[in-house]
């Protein structure tokens, strides 16, 4: 029986990858839900009966399986670089030319064009033709891996196919692609949030990668996701060798091997680039996914290899964007939102109109003096566009309507007095309107959470945005303090938490509450204070209550620190509310690593006073972090943006665009073993 049932179980998969296959990459079913139905509960009941004969390809393992503490970060094949990009047609005329000139001259260069996916970018791994991996793109060397969350999308084939006649899969084979999530899925998705009193996602890109960055594959497998494939990482080749010498065979032969691809078309000319992209905007609005514009790519292979890459984008693709969309409608109402800085921004409540493929009934108006400079009030009739993944903005008021005819116009619209939030009277700095209450505002409470609980603050592993959102709406926590006190077993009785990963978060936060005082500093989220400035902070002063005793000039007298950010961090200390925010904290568990304060005379003398760096890119030889504090003990300053006054700029691999700026702006740019080298000539050891 059991060779029978062997046999009879490898069947029935052979038969429903078929069907996934015509079902969910090319689009024509052959079979009736019922019938495929049938096919899959016999396989789901002979599976149970022989669970010896389960396989991980077996299509009954797309089923989501158990909540994750964490997502696992793997390092792609090969760097997943982002693509050069602009909505100006002449932009792509200068691409173009650049390749030809590159390519010298008779070469023949054609293109293949296919649409931009506005989804997530994602990784898959094949080893012996069976997905064994994904993850996200992350920051292009790494990303977040989500394989059991990956598996539950129909349209990625557990198991390469082995075309008739056409090259089979390599052994290891690393597929670049994009997870989208349809149209009609992302509506109803939101239909259900605002149901349920929840917050909607802006557009279909960030509910894609919300779904897909879940701890809980439950979630993902609830949600309708599709997975177009496009490129080749890296590859095993048998031989050697690719099968293919173009993009276009290589689209031909993913599609062979079983994956979805994009339509794509092989052009010759910038022009018919351009009727493409015409064409595609066009039908824009019937597509059921989001797409912001068109990607070129060298065709030939070999050509791309010559070509190469810059550290941050291929030299032979680029991204022709469309312009933003713009739609006419009404506004209804203004209201007031609070951000997480507490910043107040006035948001128009509009008569919802499609935009995009997305229908919007809110648009920022930015700050009170920008709706003073549009003069919009409720009731006018205003054009409102998207761009990208922007929250749409309202650009222009108009003097008619809809139908071409003169309206009545309402009273001009002023700020409120006081916080919608939390009632607290508001202030006024500069365009803006902010709310003080900066950790008794439920508004900014998520925001404080997570900044607090990040890398350069305390680090604790686990408390990100969608954990600090549950805790302060079931009211677990209504100040920063209260994080301090969370116990495993209220924990575990949130959504998405367990046994294991409620007391991981536990001992996370009890670990962290001992915490150097420049890490602190910079966790309170004090306005104008970097952990650049918090470091400098921390070593001028030494101890926290000598900070907070500080007057403005005892402030400037820091490196680095002028009038307006003096006046900030004593305005920041002297409000009661913050005071009171700062005592709860030391009174619930916080114990700080403090110091003496640096001897002001010796400063002078150390060997690089008064200098000033910025780190950009990865190093080897020790992490970013580490530089900083070994530069910053010798007297430097070691900053997050590049200015004119920047002394050196260290660029490590992968390095960003402070890279592109510092050589704009000409200051010194220094490599890893350059910038060891300055160590050394300067009597510094460096640190491994």
């Amino acid at each position: 029986m059991g060779t029978k049932a062997a046999a009879r179980i490898e069947k029935l998969r052979d038969a429903i990858r078929r069907h996934d296959h015509l079902y969910y990459v090319e689009d024509r079913p052959a079979v009736s839900d019922a019938e495929y139905d049938r096919l899959y509960r016999e396989l789901v009941r002979l599976e149970e009966e022989h669970p010896e004969l389960v396989t991980p390809d077996s299509p009954t393992q797309r089923v989501a399986g158990q909540p994750v503490d964490a997502l696992p970060t793997f390092e792609h094949a090969a760097p997943m670089l982002s693509l050069d990009s602009d909505e100006d047609p002449d932009s792509l005329r200068r691409f173009d030319e650049r390749v030809r000139k590159a390519l010298g001259e008779g070469a023949e260069v054609a293109y293949v064009v296919e649409p931009k996916l506005d989804g997530l970018s994602v990784e898959l791994v094949y080893e012996g033709g069976v997905l064994a991996r994904a993850a996200t793109r992350g920051d292009g060397r790494r990303g977040e891996g989500i394989t059991v969350n990956v598996r539950t999308i129909r349209s990625v084939p557990q198991q390469l196919r082995q075309p008739a006649g056409g090259p089979a899969p390599p052994p290891r084979l690393a597929v670049r692609g994009e997870a989208l999530m349809p149209l009609a899925a992302f509506e109803k998705l939101n239909e259900g949030l605002l149901a349920d009193g929840k917050e909607p996602f802006a557009n279909p890109r960030n509910a894609a990668a919300g779904a897909l960055r879940q701890l809980d594959p439950r979630i993902t497998a609830s949600r309708v996701f599709a997975f177009e494939a496009y490129d080749v990482l890296a590859a095993d080749w048998e031989g050697g060798e690719a099968p293919f010498a173009t993009s276009t065979q290589e689209l031909e032969t993913l599609r062979a091997w079983g994956l979805r691809v994009p339509p794509w078309r092989r052009v010759g000319s910038v022009e018919e680039v351009l009727d493409f992209h015409a064409d595609l905007e066009r039908r824009r609005d019937q597509l059921d996914f989001e797409i912001d514009g068109v990607v070129v790519k060298l065709d030939d292979l070999a050509a791309r290899e010559r070509l190469g890459t810059t550290s941050r984008h291929p030299r032979w693709a680029f991204a022709f964007k469309f312009p933003p969309r713009k739609e006419v409608t009404r506004i209804e109402g203004i209201a007031a939102g609070v951000g997480r800085t507490g910043v107040v921004t006035p948001v128009a409540l509009l008569l919802p109109v499609e935009l995009g493929g997305v229908t919007v009934s809110r648009a920022t108006l930015h700050n009170r003096e920008e709706v003073a400079r549009k003069d919009v009030r409720e009731g006018d009739w205003v054009r409102v566009q998207r761009a990208g993944d922007v929250i749409p903005q309202v650009i222009e008021r108009l003097e008619a309507d809809a139908h071409g005819q003169p309206y009545e116009r309402g009273a001009p619209w002023a700020m409120p007095r006081q916080c919608p939030s939390c009632g607290t009277p508001l202030v006024e700095r500069g365009p803006f309107t902010v709310c003080p209450n900066a950790f008794g505002c439920p508004a900014q409470l998520v925001g404080r959470i997570v900044h607090f609980a990040s890398r350069d603050a305390l680090d604790i592993e686990g408390l990100g945005e969608e954990t600090a959102r549950l805790l302060v709406s079931r009211e677990l926590v209504g100040g920063l303090a209260d994080v301090l006190g969370l116990e495993a077993a209220t924990l575990e009785e949130l959504p998405g938490f367990a046994e294991v990963s409620a007391g991981k978060l536990v001992a996370a936060i009890a670990k962290a509450s001992h915490v150097e005082l420049e890490r602190f500093l910079y966790g309170l989220g004090i306005p104008e204070v970097g952990s650049a400035v918090a470091r400098d902070l921390a070593r001028h002063f030494g101890r926290l209550a000598d900070l907070r005793s500080a007057g403005a000039e005892r402030l400037q007298a820091v490196p680095g620190i002028g009038p307006r950010m003096a006046e900030q961090i004593t305005a920041f200390f002297a409000d009661e509310r913050n005071a009171r925010a700062v005592d709860d904290l030391l009174a619930r568990g916080i114990r700080l690593v403090e110091g003496e304060p640096a001897p002001a005379a010796a400063a002078a003398d150390l060997p690089f006073a008064g200098k000033k760096l910025v780190f950009t890119g990865t190093l080897t030889a020790m992490t970013r972090r580490d530089a900083e504090e070994l530069v910053a003990r010798h007297g430097a300053r070691a900053t997050g943006s590049v200015s004119k006054s920047t002394d050196w700029l260290v660029a490590g691999e992968e390095a960003g665009s402070k890279l592109d700026t510092a050589r704009r702006l000409g200051v010194t740019v220094l490599g890893e073993a350059e910038f060891l080298k300055l160590l050394t000539d300067h009597g510094v050891e460096p640190e491994g």
